[in-house]
């Protein structure tokens, strides 16, 4: 990216054009626009920055290190993610529970033989307390 936009700006900066002069005081002054009749326009070259080979190295350790840094947030950001949605289902799944158990009915499970055996109102507040517990717990 940092590339397209230095390309994007070199014809920009080689049809600039930058004029020196000197002022009556002997202050030497730089501008694009020429100031008194003494004013000479100045060449100004883009300066190429050759580096060597351990700069070159150490700018692509540098690269990598961030590039293994970005990767690890990433998966940081995707577990985060994926343990949130699962305490989503979590507590979704509690609150259905708690709202299938409405006061005043009677409630039975089913054994193995066909029989029925159903849960006294101790056992049912027991079950709505401790869905209750889980959700605040796990949902505030």
């Amino acid at each position: 990216m940092r590339g397209w936009l230095c390309l994007l700006l070199l014809p920009g900066l080689a049809t600039a054009e930058i004029y020196r002069w000197v002022d009556a005081n002997g202050q030497v002054h730089f501008g694009q626009r020429p100031a008194g009749a003494g004013a000479e326009q100045v060449e100004v070259r883009p300066q190429v920055v050759e580096r060597d080979a351990a700069t070159r190295e150490r700018l692509q350790r540098t690269e990598r290190f961030y590039d293994a840094r970005r990767q690890e947030q990433a998966q940081a950001a995707a577990a985060s993610a994926e343990r949130q949605a699962e305490r989503d289902s979590e507590c979704r799944v509690l609150r259905q529970r708690l709202a299938q158990l409405p006061e005043g009915r009677r409630y039975f499970q089913e054994e193995a033989n066909g029989e029925r055996t159903y849960y006294s109102d101790e056992e049912l507040d027991a079950v709505r307390r401790q869905l209750r517990e889980r959700l605040s717990a796990r949902c505030a």
